[in-house]
């Protein structure tokens, strides 16, 4: 636990140094859930209508961003050799890198969400809906992200094959995320879809840091 806890921590300080990632993925999340307004026109019962899809939509596009450094600077200057032979097992260096991303970008995008949703004219009773979502389904997100960079990782073009890897397995989440926001909105229990994203992360917690250790010790030999 030690030894998770300094892997996050340096994971944390070297985000900070590079905080122009979590800027980018930020002003990428409100400028393009911005230009929606723009394209289909004012009218709050259309916006209202649609918020709960650009937000969700937005927030998985901005949530890419970052991955390409994830594992990729660590793979360049032979900091992730260091890492695989510090006695942690892969897919808790995994985790770590999951949990930091998270921290960084899933967190931000959560808290700006809220602001952007009632921008967008979303009825306030999908407001808590949409937010209890974006928990679990960013975390879910990064879990996904994480193990998508692991896999393609000393890749050629790894950073085309990474959405390509990931927008597929993602579609569930962003799926029920949505259908919750829309049932509050409807004046219905958003409860069963929350327990579905639920579901989501309980399934992905285990199961993608191991898929992503795998990836780090294949490209590691």
């Amino acid at each position: 636990m030690t030894r998770f806890v300094a892997v996050l921590s340096q994971e944390l300080r070297l985000s900070l140094r590079h905080g122009a990632d979590t800027l980018a993925a930020l002003l990428f999340f409100l400028l393009a859930a911005s230009l929606f307004p723009l394209a289909i026109g004012p009218a709050p019962e259309t916006l209202g209508r649609i918020a709960p899809g650009i937000v969700w939509v937005c927030s998985l596009l901005a949530a890419l961003l970052p991955l390409d450094r994830l594992f990729g600077a660590d793979f360049e200057d032979g900091s992730l050799d260091q890492l695989l032979l510090s006695g942690l097992p892969p897919a808790v260096i995994a985790l770590a890198k999951a949990v930091a991303h998270w921290l960084v970008t899933g967190l931000p995008l959560l808290i700006a969400a809220a602001p952007l949703a009632v921008m967008l004219r979303m009825p306030d009773a999908a407001i808590p809906a949409l937010l209890l979502g974006l928990l679990p389904g960013t975390m879910v997100l990064s879990l996904l992200g994480t193990t998508g960079a692991a896999i393609v990782l000393g890749a050629r073009r790894g950073s085309v094959l990474l959405p390509l890897l990931i927008l597929p397995l993602a579609t569930p989440v962003l799926i029920f995320g949505v259908a919750a926001a829309d049932a509050a909105s409807g004046g219905l229990s958003p409860r069963p879809h929350l327990l579905l994203l639920g579901a989501f992360l309980a399934a992905a917690l285990p199961l993608c840091p191991l898929a992503a250790g795998a990836g780090l010790r294949a490209a590691a030999e």
